[in-house]
């Protein structure tokens, strides 16, 4: 149980850091987008549809990061999908068509714990960004 808790923090560890990476690349992006001449739909839109974009690569990309560890670790037989298997558990699906060797098991739960954190670490970023831009938009019809 201790190693696979290990591994587990190992794999958290790394996506928090990949996180915040993208996080930090994100708030640079919204904020190059501050110059907003109006307020409209579209120039919402303009900085709003970049955000999300950025956000959902950085989940793809620590769903790769659990996948890279499945397979170093031998979570799942030879022939499964580990990508597939690891976006299952990151958005907490478990759809339960694969499942972990018993001696794993607990690597399933720690991402998906690791996937719900970082869901709303993004969700908090998103309304921040809309916020912080609806904001700035008032100001410019006052």
């Amino acid at each position: 149980m201790l190693v696979q808790l290990t591994v587990g923090a190992i794999g958290s560890i790394c996506n928090i850091i990949a996180h915040s990476v993208m996080m930090t690349a994100l708030i640079k992006l919204a904020r190059a987008h501050t110059n907003l001449t109006k307020y409209s739909a579209l120039a919402l839109s303009r900085v709003m549809a970049p955000a999300v974009c950025v956000l959902m690569a950085a989940h793809i990309f620590e769903v790769v990061i659990w996948a890279l560890i499945y397979k170093v670790v031998g979570v799942a037989s030879a022939e499964s999908d580990l990508m597939y298997f690891a976006f299952v558990n990151y958005t907490t699906l478990g759809y339960g068509d694969i499942t972990p060797v018993e001696r794993w098991r607990l690597l399933g739960p720690v991402a998906a714990m690791n996937g719900i954190l970082l869901f709303g670490w993004s969700t908090a970023v998103i309304f921040e960004i809309l916020r912080r831009t609806l904001i700035h938009m008032d100001e410019l019809t006052h």
